[in-house]
């Protein structure tokens, strides 16, 4: 995929794997109790509890009958002041008016607490709707990518920066996308819900690319005439530049806050305590990095062709188009989709957390059956299941820990006694951390894609007889990567190393991120011996170098076979490890290393650039690439991706995953049976 360039997403764009890396990564294992990721080093299949059919039919006929009019045991808004865990209190279920969405009269009620979250079943969810968000990630990222590929040649040949600027231009804009994810994940969990939190995004996207083709034609070109890779333009009017800036901005605001969203509706369609939907709900994270993947390839090659002859409002114009039917198709589909309501603002409940904590710093935590929980099978915070005790970050456990100052009889006050569920939410949110920044480096090769990647292409002889092919149009060869190795991950290796480990995932999530970043590092030594032999063909007075373009194609495929271990693992990861309150924020997370990674590239940049120009020197990145050296600089990014690989190992090693407590009691509603279409691919 381009560098959202990485979708969800969600979604939001695995190999071979040599025995003696096995030796280090067989070890990280991210299935104990369904969890995605684990410090315990052999892989534990999920017990699954045994129910007995009477028990169930009992539960669904409770369901049913107390529809309307009964009261039914709930958990608590966060705002509420917790019971003390001995005091049986009955409240009233609110089944209405969450993600912007109450069922109308006389429509079907029924709730489902599947996972812990109020979810009202209009219809069954499963693969129907699940087919709908696919689709409507490919559309939506062909619109972001026909934005997104040539961005750095349109600011280099219509606004007139340098190589270095345009580079970290891209680099900024394209981390404000997914810094702008997390801005969407916080509104979906706490106040949206992620439904109305989808819609407002693509419609913000919708608006931004109608700025954008309304400025490139009116503003920035049309006064012109200029743009295609011979003409470039005269310095624009400083109105033009505001209004495509804020154009590409409201873009990456618009997508920045679908993508999480987009990804983790998908996900809430399956059911995670029926093996089937556990396996679908993983299928659905692998495919719908692939329809991202799908959708960005009509951009990588089309767009990037009609872009590069400089007709640039026809391109942004067709971005325009997908985007209106994304938008539309979403909308359309709403009565097939399983809504979950929102849990609240989970920064107050970290920060009580912590303040609680501090409040009871003198004493020591008590044992983990003393610490205080509400009882019954819901958690004090609404839409969210109960989490067990860990033992990481014990000292948070003083949070729970009950105090003579703590009332027995009385509410007990949130800012000086949380209850467990409370304190291991903050705790996994600690304790993906590590993981997320081990990440970020691998980003910074993922950014060079839509950057250097293309400015090396530029100056590289890509003429096929009479036909000039862009140099933005070789991502064609890491979207083809992706879809290849996603096809022989899911048939080949999943099946092998599910054989080999006894987990039928085949590698863990922890595993398959592991070797993303070994095949990262790869693909940056590939770019810089390509550049090294690039560097060996340039003529004296051509701006392009005689080696073909397509020497380029190793690294491209690298950087696509990496993404689908990468960002595939660290969907599924962020998504499984997160408590149930915070599920968007973690699937955000993805789109945050990205983000992450592209401002640590554009400053990366920024500092060998001012490094290397010392003494009037041009330095490794100059606007005339055939007198820089940026194989060095792909080699740094190649060395500091290895020494971020060694430091993963050890986070890898040290984390424990989420222990949810799934319960017994399931709701049957009824599920219609869907096709799996993609048992047949």
């Amino acid at each position: 995929m381009e560098s959202p360039a990485s979708a969800n997403n969600i979604a939001p764009k695995e190999v071979r794997k040599e025995r003696s890396f096995s030796s280090d990564v067989e070890a990280i294992d991210t299935n104990k109790n369904g969890g995605g990721g684990g410090g315990d080093m052999s892989y534990h299949p999920n017990q699954e509890k045994e129910r007995g059919s009477e028990g169930i039919t009992a539960v669904a006929l409770g369901a049913s009958s107390s529809s309307k009019g009964k009261e039914k045991e709930d958990c608590p808004d966060e705002e509420k002041d917790h019971p003390h865990p001995h005091q049986d209190q009955v409240r009233e279920e609110n089944i209405v008016s969450f993600d912007g969405v109450a069922p109308a009269e006389g429509q079907d009620r029924s709730t489902d607490d599947m996972n812990g979250d109020s979810v009202i079943k209009k219809q069954p969810g499963g693969w129907k709707p699940a087919l709908l968000m696919l689709a409507n990630q490919g559309l939506a990222t062909l619109a972001f990518f026909g934005v997104a590929v040539n961005l750095v040649l349109f600011l280099t040949r219509v606004l007139g920066q340098s190589n270095a600027d345009a580079a970290n231009n891209v680099s900024k804009w394209t981390g404000t996308v997914y810094l702008f994810s997390l801005l969407g994940a916080f509104l979906s969990d706490s106040y949206w819900g992620r439904y109305k939190t989808c819609a407002v995004s693509q419609l913000i996207l919708v608006v931004g690319l109608a700025l954008l083709s309304f400025s490139s034609w009116h503003l920035l070109i049309k006064p012109i005439g200029c743009g295609d890779r011979h003409s470039n333009c005269r310095q624009p009017s400083t109105t033009g530049q505001v209004v495509f800036y804020l154009a590409i901005y409201l873009v990456a605001l618009g997508y920045g806050g679908h993508q999480p969203t987009l990804a983790t509706i998908g996900a809430d369609q399956f059911d995670e305590k029926t093996p089937k939907d556990r396996d679908s709900k993983a299928l659905f994270f692998c495919y719908f990095y692939f329809a991202l993947n799908v959708g960005s390839l009509f951009s990588n090659t089309i767009l990037v062709y009609i872009e590069d002859e400089g007709q640039w409002t026809i391109g942004f114009l067709a971005s325009l188009a997908a985007g209106i039917v994304a938008l539309v198709s979403f909308i359309a589909g709403s009565r097939w989709y399983r809504f979950v309501k929102p849990c609240g603002n989970p920064l107050p409940r970290v920060a009580q957390v912590f303040v609680a904590s501090v409040r009871k710093w003198e004493i020591i935590p008590a044992k983990a059956d003393e610490l205080y929980e509400v009882e019954g099978p819901n958690s004090a915070i609404k839409g969210s299941r109960k989490i067990h005790h860990s033992d990481k970050f014990e000292f948070l456990d003083k949070a729970a820990t009950i105090t003579e100052d703590d009332d027995i009889g009385e509410a007990a006050r949130p800012w000086r006694l949380c209850t467990v569920t409370q304190v291991e939410e903050a705790k996994c949110v600690l304790k993906m951390i590590p993981i997320w920044l081990c990440t970020i480096m691998y980003s910074v090769v993922f950014t060079q894609m839509a950057s250097l990647f293309v400015e090396q292409g530029d100056v590289m002889f890509s003429d096929i007889l009479d036909f000039h092919l862009p140099a933005a149009s070789m991502s064609a060869f890491d979207i083809c990567s992706v879809l290849i190795t996603t096809g022989i991950y899911r048939r080949i290796l999943v099946p092998v190393t599910g054989r080999l480990t006894g987990n039928p995932k085949g590698l863990t999530e922890l595993q398959r991120m592991g070797i993303g970043l070994i095949i990262g590092m790869l693909a940056m030594v590939a770019a810089g011996v390509t550049e090294i032999f690039r560097l060996r063909h340039v003529v004296p007075g051509r701006k392009e170098s005689t080696l073909s373009i397509f020497w380029q194609i190793p690294q491209y495929l690298l950087v696509g076979s990496s993404e689908v271990f990468m960002y595939v693992g660290q969907l599924e990861f962020f998504n499984a490890q997160a408590p149930d309150g915070i599920k968007s924020f973690g699937s955000s997370l993805c789109m945050a290393s990205i983000s992450i990674g592209n401002y640590g590239s554009s400053m990366l940049v920024s500092a060998v650039m001012a490094i290397t120009t010392r003494g009037n020197q041009p330095g490794w990145i100059p606007s005339d690439l055939n007198k820089g050296h940026i194989e060095r600089f792909y080699f740094l990014i190649a060395a500091l991706v290895a020494i971020d690989f060694v430091i993963y190992l050890f986070c890898a090693k040290w984390y424990n995953p989420i222990n949810l407590d799934n319960g017994e009691d399931v709701i049957e509603l009824g599920r219609q049976e869907d096709d799996n279409v993609f048992d047949r691919v």
